[in-house]
């Protein structure tokens, strides 16, 4: 059942965090804080979202506000590094705000960038993590087939663990893992035709992806993703979408409730905002992260306050979400 929408507006807190460098075309995270019975939970579709979409994130935020959370197997999450796509010469400084990591996900096929500078990124990642770290690579989907062959021969010489999204249709990455299986070797994983999609499951039954990439948030909350995650039967890398450490910690709990993970986490990305709403944001330490929920500072959440249109906006968008739920 859902919670009253007036215990939604009672605690909601919206913030705008500054990020250390754009990401996703932003550079700040809006997000929506909700306190429930069973602590502090976040709601932050995306901005471009709608509200359908948008719905999904708030069952996901009022699963963990107000459910309890299945049984953890694991105390901390191996996490891996979030490389933007920034100049090669700025990568060195990026990964050093992920202490102890020892694999990194770097960002490539960025609109108004070329191969080669995607080249060069990886290629300066290499060179800090040396030879035995780990390099898997995400191009949300903007390759088509043949960019992306193309794109992953150019990139074959760094070992890559896997390429994220390389296109963006559930076919198109049916045809490049036929292709990589052929003759280079890379395995492909799936995340926006995992949390997008009509069916989650597609990619799985149609054997389009060798990894699947599971964000709580989209999907819907820990329990929905979970069931997911046992039906398609593939190994899975937990992620986030850029949210607070009180959204990471929902990342952090999905991750710790799945029996077998064999690949390092994207949770640790709270290293890219350049301020948090705790005192004791989840950040990786030793190349993991602590499952623990994220509080809230009441200062910090007065310094961070967003706008009072911005504030509006947030607060008509949940109201318009519960609806969606409510019917």
């Amino acid at each position: 059942m859902l919670p009253a929408l007036d215990d939604l507006l009672g605690t909601a807190r919206v913030v705008a965090l500054p990020l250390v460098t754009r990401f996703r075309g932003i550079d700040s995270r809006e997000a929506l804080l909700l306190q429930g019975p069973e602590g502090w939970t976040e709601f932050s579709p995306f901005a471009e979202y709608d509200d359908a979409e948008a719905a999904v994130w708030l069952r996901a935020a009022i699963d963990f506000g107000w459910e309890k959370t299945p049984a953890l197997l694991r105390d901390r999450i191996p996490v891996n590094a979030t490389v933007p796509a920034v100049d090669a010469a700025e990568v060195a400084g990026v990964l050093a705000r992920f202490p102890g990591c020892r694999t990194a996900k770097v960002k490539v096929a960025a609109p108004g960038q070329t191969l080669a500078d995607d080249v060069a990124r990886v290629r300066a990642v290499r060179d800090v993590l040396g030879p035995e770290g780990r390099i898997r690579v995400d191009a949300n989907g903007l390759w088509n087939v043949d960019e992306a062959e193309h794109a992953l021969n150019a990139l074959g010489e760094f070992d890559l663990e896997y390429v994220e999204q390389p296109c963006a249709s559930i076919e198109e990455l049916a045809e490049i893992r036929r292709r990589s299986a052929d003759y280079l070797g890379i395995p492909v994983a799936a995340d926006e035709s995992v949390r997008r999609a009509d069916d989650p499951l597609l990619v799985a039954t149609t054997g389009s992806a060798d990894i699947l990439v599971i964000k709580a948030a989209p999907l819907g909350g820990i329990h929905v993703a979970l069931a997911l995650v046992a039906e398609a039967g593939l190994p899975v890398v937990v992620s986030s979408a850029l949210e607070t450490s009180v959204g990471i910690a929902m990342g952090a709990h999905l991750a710790a409730a799945i029996p077998g993970l064999d690949y390092d986490c994207g949770l640790g990305t709270a290293s890219l905002l350049a301020a948090d709403v705790t005192r004791e944001p989840i950040l990786p330490v030793g190349g993991s992260i602590p499952v623990r929920r994220g509080t809230p500072d009441p200062d910090l959440l007065d310094r961070y306050a967003a706008s009072a249109e911005r504030r509006d906006w947030w607060l008509a968008r949940l109201e318009r979400c519960y609806a969606l739920l409510a019917d």
